[in-house]
């Protein structure tokens, strides 16, 4: 178990270490952001995917606990190290950054916002359990490219919407960057963890894990 966390808490960590450093200027990858972004889950799924699933998001492992992947007793534990990954992550970009940072908060509309995390938070998880969690495809090679890139499309398509966060750990990250109003953050813990509930029962109900199926 603590080695699982700990690959989690990594993970998150540099995921949301790279959303801020990328978004935040000066040193930001302008309109480039997504794809480091995209690249730093790959890379960390790649890195710890075979020990703990790669989740590095709470949303993704609420999905994974539905599919019956993760066990309940991890469940909690796997939140607390994201939760806490995207928190010190967002520490460390403060400390990098310094007075030097130049943050514009966002400000969503609250309507499409919700649609835009739900939805690629429903495509986030709906890849992973795919990918990662699916009979058909155990042992495929493709895994940690295929979910990368789906949080860079989305990123690219739904970013000026609504930040394209699709993670409540980088949700709680930009919030305490001051990226996003705390007023805002029930907006992407409500879309996203909504975003993985219905990923996970739609894959259950349509038996997509099946080798058959």
């Amino acid at each position: 178990m603590l080695s699982k966390l700990v690959v989690e808490f990594l993970g998150t960590f540099f995921l949301v270490l790279t959303v801020g450093q990328t978004v935040i200027n000066p040193g930001g990858a302008g309109p480039l952001a997504p794809l480091a972004i995209g690249s730093a889950l790959m890379v960390m799924i790649y890195a710890g995917g075979h020990r703990s699933g790669g989740h590095y998001n709470p949303a993704v492992t609420l999905a994974v606990w539905l599919r019956g992947k993760c066990s309940t007793a991890e469940m909690p534990f796997y939140l607390l190290a994201q939760f806490a990954a995207g928190f010190v992550a967002a520490v460390v970009v403060s400390l990098i950054k310094g007075s030097a940072a130049e943050i514009t908060p966002l400000a969503p509309t609250i309507l499409p916002a919700l649609v835009a995390e739900f939805l690629f938070t429903f495509a986030l998880a709906y890849v992973v359990l795919n990918v990662a969690t699916s009979a058909g495809t155990a042992g495929n090679s493709f895994y940690g490219l295929a979910i990368g890139f789906t949080v860079m499309t989305g990123a690219f398509a739904v970013g000026p919407v609504s930040g394209g966060a699709f993670n409540p750990a980088v949700a709680l990250g930009i919030t305490a960057l001051g990226v996003s109003p705390a007023a805002n953050i029930w907006i992407y813990l409500v879309a996203e963890f909504a975003g993985g509930a219905v990923a996970a029962i739609l894959f259950n109900v349509l038996k997509l894990g099946e080798a058959d199926a």
